[in-house]
């Protein structure tokens, strides 16, 4: 291979490649720049490795480099949780560091502790252990500072994610009847700021279900950064650099699970437990409801528990309740794929690259789909364990977190 041919291989891989380093991947949105992604797998096909876990978890892994983070609880009771650091190569587990908890917090049996994603900046590591607090660590597995943020006590647990902004690791600190959003130091892990979003409950009765698990998302809007949070029965527009809320939008109900979604321009937020969604208009100030939303849809809709991806004039959703997969259009709210079904229930959010949507459903079936507007399967690959996680997705290679293990999915 001549040199000029050998180095445009070198740059072609090397635009071919992202880290995933947080929640729903590099931009936070669910996609990938990557191409030439296994499409077709099974427990023995394209399979590179697959790693035991020690017990069951929902969170999803991150991946920089040669190294895959994930976090875990030890055992099922939550009194060690964890942080893996993996060899992408080998699946060797590099370094495991735990912080113990040895009070009471409850959670949902379908909500094992250490939900919430790991974030990394390739430097440092941090993780949200719940009442066990908020952790970070070095790439050698050096303690750098540890938040004990009290009890976060709600009957079905806590799940939302730490996200990276500049300096800043930024965190849904609920639910529950103390909840806020709050922004720490990422290098010495001191306060930033703190805005307290008051109604919160612990879900002891019907009644008291109310709360959000959403991760929040930072979009550009009008030049500048704003950071979307879907919270009860309001989207919030917060200024990542201080909190301060910039406008709102009503139209969602009590229980939140999805993260907002957005073009750019438009945005799409869902509650779960069949609650309302609502497209909007990104941008504006104060009570934007009049204003800026598009649509409501507040009845007869599907428990969602994941987020979806918007590609073009569509957002692709794939629902936990019905097990149904959607093409809304994001102006409109038009479901372009009425009644049209997966295999079970997904509780993880979709994937884009190359053009090819992946959902991966509580039976470990990892779907892909074109991402058109006319549905189009492309392939059903099985696993045959279960699965509440995202698929993640680092240069050429799939990472699914099931119950039982962490799989690498690639050519081998």
């Amino acid at each position: 291979m001549s040199r000029s041919l050998l180095l445009l291989v070198l740059f072609t891989t090397t635009l071919r490649a992202e880290n995933w380093p947080g929640w729903r991947g590099p931009r936070g949105d669910g996609t990938s720049a990557e191409k030439n992604l296994p499409t077709e797998w099974s427990a023995t096909k394209n399979v590179k490795w697959k790693l035991k876990l020690p017990s069951p978890g929902n969170s999803s892994p991150v991946v920089w480099g040669d190294r895959v983070f994930l976090t875990q609880s030890i055992d099922k009771a939550g009194t060690e949780r964890a942080l893996l650091c993996i060899d992408r190569k080998t699946s060797k587990i590099l370094w495991q560091k735990s912080i113990p908890f040895k009070d009471k917090e409850p959670t949902h049996a379908t909500n094992p502790y250490c939900a919430a994603t790991p974030v990394t900046d390739g430097e440092r590591v941090i993780a949200s252990h719940g009442s066990a607090g908020l952790v970070c660590y070095d790439f050698q597995g050096n303690q750098l500072w540890h938040r004990d943020l009290g009890l976060f006590i709600h009957i079905w647990g806590t799940a939302a994610s730490p996200i990276l902004y500049g300096d800043l690791v930024i965190l849904n600190c609920g639910p529950g009847d103390r909840t806020s959003l709050r922004a720490f130091d990422k290098k010495t892990g001191k306060d930033a700021w703190e805005v307290p979003e008051p109604g919160g409950k612990a879900g002891t009765s019907q009644a008291d279900w109310i709360g959000s698990w959403s991760t929040p998302h930072v979009v550009k809007v009008d030049g500048k950064d704003q950071l979307l949070m879907s919270w009860p029965n309001v989207l919030k527009s917060h200024d990542p650099k201080t909190g301060d809320v910039l406008w709102s939008c009503k139209g969602l109900t009590k229980l939140v699970y999805t993260s907002p979604v957005t073009d750019g321009q438009y945005a799409v937020a869902m509650s779960g437990y069949g609650g309302a969604a609502i497209g909007f208009k990104l941008g504006g100030s104060g009570d934007a409801t009049e204003t800026n939303r598009l649509w409501h849809h507040n009845k007869s809709n599907p428990q969602r528990i994941g987020s979806g991806v918007i590609v073009g004039e569509h957002l692709y959703m794939a629902n936990a309740g019905a097990n149904t997969i959607q093409c809304i259009e994001v102006k409109t709210g038009k479901d372009l794929w009425d009644k049209q079904t997966l295999g079970v229930a997904c509780w993880g959010s979709l994937v884009l690259a190359d053009g090819k949507l992946y959902t991966t459903d509580q039976n470990g079936d990892t779907f892909v789909l074109e991402a058109k507007p006319k549905f189009e399967l492309v392939a059903r690959n099985k696993l045959g364990e279960h699965c509440n996680a995202s698929p993640a997705i680092s240069n050429g290679d799939i990472f699914i977190r099931t119950y039982q293990h962490l799989w690498c999915i690639g050519a081998k």
